[in-house]
């Protein structure tokens, strides 16, 4: 399995190379341009790879057409959006959805809870097919958890001020906003009173079959997009097609999760 920080040390190998290089060749003109100009490449490169590398590091794997093989058979083909397996000459092939949910139940009343399950098994029963559904929970350091929480509330509001000054807003992406922003408000008057705050990801897994890769992948996109609207508009969450690291995370969190809340904390940032 590919890990983007492996893209990230190498780059920076490479503008340790050029720097050496700089120093050892300064003598020879040509030299001293090449090593120079690697330098500045691995330097850009790491900066890149560090910061945008779940971007990055897909769009190189499609390019290259590379398919990452993994332990028990299983293999991400170079689009770096499913998993597959081969059974028996049929093959698998699951995809993720991450959610996004930005309402306690503990912050509703009873009925609207009432409310909220029917919806949910609303949606559900729509559903023909098998559909896991992930949700882990933790504890959150609150050493500088409130920096955080107040940037994301920032950010929140700028982006419901944006959308309300459409001419035409989206009115379920504005309900969506200000829930978001209303869930940042709570959090930090929790903080403000001492609470504890409780850290939720949760994510959706949906496989399915075919004859080829292409056909189980093709079959499991369409499930996944279908899993993405219903569950979107019946629940009014964010639901977004995972890809890159953030699904090979959830792959592994099949057989393993995060020990501590710091690590799962990190895997997410």
């Amino acid at each position: 399995m590919v890990d983007v920080k492996y893209f990230s040390y190498g780059a920076a190998a490479m503008a340790l190379v050029g720097a050496m290089g700089s120093f050892v060749g300064a003598s020879n003109g040509i030299v001293a341009i090449i090593s120079g100009v690697l330098c500045l490449v691995g330097a850009i490169g790491a900066v890149a790879f560090y910061k945008y590398g779940y971007v990055l590091v897909p769009l190189i794997l499609q390019r290259a057409n590379v398919v990452q093989l993994m332990e028990g058979g299983f293999e991400v083909p170079a689009s770096n959006d499913v998993v597959l397996k081969n059974v028996g000459g049929v093959y698998y092939a699951s995809k993720y959805l991450g959610v996004r949910i930005y309402e306690s139940a503990a912050e509703k009343s009873t009925e609207e809870n009432i409310v909220y399950s029917e919806y949910f098994e609303r949606a559900i029963s729509s559903v023909k097919y098998v559909t896991k559904f992930a949700i882990m929970v933790y504890m959150k350091d609150i050493s500088d958890h409130r920096s955080r929480i107040e940037t994301k509330h920032a950010e929140a509001q700028l982006r419901l001020a944006r959308e309300r000054d459409k001419p035409d807003p989206d009115v379920l992406r504005l309900d969506r906003y200000e829930k978001e922003v209303a869930m940042w408000d709570n959090q930090i008057n929790k903080l403000t009173r001492g609470i504890k705050p409780m850290g939720l990801i949760s994510y959706v897994m949906t496989t399915a079959v075919g004859v080829s890769k292409e056909a189980a992948a093709a079959a499991a996109t369409a499930q996944a997009n279908e899993l993405r609207a219903t569950i979107s508009n019946a629940l009014n969450v964010q639901v977004d097609l995972l890809n890159g690291d953030e699904m090979l995370r959830c792959f592994q969190w099949e057989v393993m999760i995060p020990p501590t809340p710091s690590e799962l904390a990190q895997s997410v940032i």
